[in-house]
């Protein structure tokens, strides 16, 4: 638990950074030079080794590389949850789990109402399931100490598990033909990366080599690459000691954690976040795909979160955090339906064509910009600065 409150102690840059990257990418899209934007995410990389060719634009790369290590750190960080942390014990882990699984069902459902008729834009249905933690709880932390320390402790539990099941998602639902043979060198060496484990095996390195061969296997394979980032994450030792005294999960996570939020978060955001507006109209906002994420992320998930939690509190399953009021609680719930990071990810996955692209993109920010200025105004209206004269 230590860990979380650690985390939503620490600057607010990486949020800023994520919201500068996604405007600018706006703000080119919508310019004369619109055309240099979209040659840089088609800029052809070529790895070869061999007959071993992996040949791929830049988009591509940074969706199937650098996401793979920000799916390393959600693998990391959910382990440490599940083993040490916040999501260590039945009672810590139960409320948080209803509100996710509220917060992932009802804006599904939602989306799949409005494309029910569509098998092809039905199957972007999980899109507005999806919470950035990065932007949600830099709100937060931007509110600064008026948001008491188990709000933001449940918003990042809850984002876990939402990390947790979209991963499961991608991996059940949005992946392309297999090849067994790839898929099976992939799963041999999670194996051998378990056995390390197994054998103490503390230092890092093997496990990064390793994790580069079960990441190149996977990509070709068929299932998404990023899933490697997962799993690798998962059998990292955490509670075995190196030299040192250090855990290697631990380490790693501390490594990557900068990397992630000042790099790979932007830099996807960058790539992806671009929007043509010139032709947007108000029909454009209302195409099944838009309105969908957009009903989804805003109503869907507030909906979600708080008829599960309160259905799950009348029931004595489980109780609010302590010191945080319903009114609190309903404004973190708006927080939820921030989807950026994820949601943006899960549309690339769910479409090919670039119309449905924007039509996703379009969602996601008018959705999440919705959820945020919603989710803003309640907590400002039900939480108070402290008084600075009293004890802290």
């Amino acid at each position: 638990m230590s860990k979380i409150v650690d985390f939503f102690k620490s600057k607010t840059t990486p949020g800023i950074l994520l919201c500068l990257a996604a405007v600018l990418a706006m703000v080119i899209e919508n310019s004369p030079f619109y055309e240099y934007y979209d040659l840089f995410k088609n800029i052809p990389v070529v790895l070869q080794a061999g007959t071993f060719v992996i040949d791929k634009p830049l988009l591509l790369w940074i969706n199937d590389g650098l996401m793979a290590v920000f799916f390393l750190l959600i693998g990391l960080e959910i382990k440490r949850e599940i083993l040490q942390g916040h999501l260590s014990t039945k009672e810590q882990l139960i409320l948080p789990t209803i509100a996710a699984l509220g917060g992932l069902l009802v804006p599904a459902l939602i989306y799949a109402y409005l494309n029910w008729n569509n098998e092809i834009t039905l199957n972007g249905w999980a899109i507005p399931a999806a919470t950035d933690i990065a932007f949600a709880l830099g709100i937060l932390i931007l509110l600064g100490d008026r948001i008491p320390s188990s709000l933001k402790v449940c918003l990042v539990a809850i984002a876990i598990i939402d990390d947790l099941a979209a991963i499961v998602i991608i991996a059940l639902f949005y992946t392309a033909d297999t090849s067994l043979i790839a898929l099976g060198l992939g799963a041999a060496g999670i194996i051998i990366a378990y056995i390390m484990n197994r054998k103490r095996v503390t230092s890092l390195g093997p496990y990064v080599i390793l994790g580069l061969l079960i990441w190149a296997c996977v990509l070709k394979s068929g299932v998404h690459a990023t899933l490697a980032g997962v799993a690798l994450g998962l059998v990292i030792p955490l509670r075995a000691k190196d030299k040192y005294g250090e855990s290697p999960s631990k380490k790693l996570e501390h490594t990557l954690h900068p990397f992630v939020a000042f790099m790979v978060i932007p830099v996807f955001a960058f790539a992806n976040a671009g929007v043509p507006l010139k032709d947007i109209t108000l029909d454009t906002f209302l195409q099944p795909v838009t309105l969908g994420i957009t009903l989804g992320l805003f109503f869907g998930k507030q909906l979600g979160v708080m008829l599960l939690t309160f259905i799950a509190t009348k029931v004595k399953l489980c109780t609010l955090p302590n010191s945080v009021t319903w009114p609190q609680y309903y404004g973190m719930a708006l927080l939820t339906g921030i989807g950026f990071t994820m949601s943006l990810f899960i549309g690339t996955l769910a479409f090919a064509d670039i119309e449905y692209i924007n039509a996703v993109r379009l969602g996601v920010l008018s959705g999440s910009i919705l959820s945020a200025i919603a989710g803003v105004t309640i907590l400002l209206i039900t939480t108070s600065k402290p008084n600075s004269s009293q004890e802290p």
